[in-house]
């Protein structure tokens, strides 16, 4: 039997990602991308008018509306403030949803333990998925929390740059979940344990973080 060098690469890192010797950033590399249907409603935030009226926040967090220059549209942006809480998370009023495709612009400004930003999904009742990035650490995660935070997936990136605006997207189809760092998909993941929720963001303990351009494209239902 002929074998071409393309259906050798092919079978090869196949191989390798079914062994788990590569890093899990190339097996969502070779992943189909996960989609939403096109006719979902999308719900937009970008802090101008409406500020954070209506939304939740949980256990605590400095939650604030600010003015910043450089905002990615506009010129206000929400920043989280509070450095002692282990988690700071607040969530948007919409939802919930089951199937989601959400994206948001995030600024690391500072933090010496943490300097984070994360995307917030499928909230209920205390429970919920998150992705972060760090930029204090090389790596970009899938955790889930219930009472305790438990890391899913992980995947070697540079740090995103302190001061600098990045963008972290994640998209929830049943019990598939992938996210992406500025562009990048880099987390390929299953799991079962939540269904639907609402969505929000995250920080770590000493992080101040802004946020901005929040868009959830999602299907509505669950509770």
């Amino acid at each position: 039997m002929k074998v071409t060098r393309r259906g050798l690469l092919t079978t090869t890192v196949a191989t390798l990602v079914a062994s788990a010797r590569w890093p899990r950033s190339l097996a969502a590399a070779v992943a189909e991308e996960l989609e939403v249907p096109d006719n979902v409603r999308v719900d937009t935030f970008d802090f101008e008018a409406k500020g954070i009226d209506g939304w939740t926040a949980v256990d605590g967090g400095q939650w604030t509306v600010e003015e910043m220059t450089g905002a990615p549209s506009g010129r206000k942006v929400l920043v989280q403030r509070a450095i002692k809480n282990a988690y700071n998370v607040i969530v948007a009023p919409t939802g919930p949803y089951t199937d989601v495709d959400v994206s948001v612009k995030f600024k690391p400004m500072s933090g010496r333990e943490d300097a984070s930003g994360g995307i917030v999904f499928r909230f209920t009742d205390g429970k919920y998925y998150v992705v972060r990035a760090n930029a204090l650490e090389g790596n970009f995660r899938l955790y889930y929390y219930d009472r305790g935070r438990r890391q899913l997936a992980s995947a070697s990136v540079k740090p995103p740059a302190l001061g600098q605006w990045h963008t972290i997207r994640v998209v929830a189809v049943g019990d598939r979940m992938q996210g992406w760092l500025d562009g990048a998909l880099l987390l390929n993941h299953r799991d079962t344990r939540f269904r639907s929720g609402r969505v929000g963001v995250w920080t770590k303990a000493d992080s101040i973080t802004a946020f901005d351009d929040l868009t959830i494209r999602g299907v509505t239902g669950g509770g």
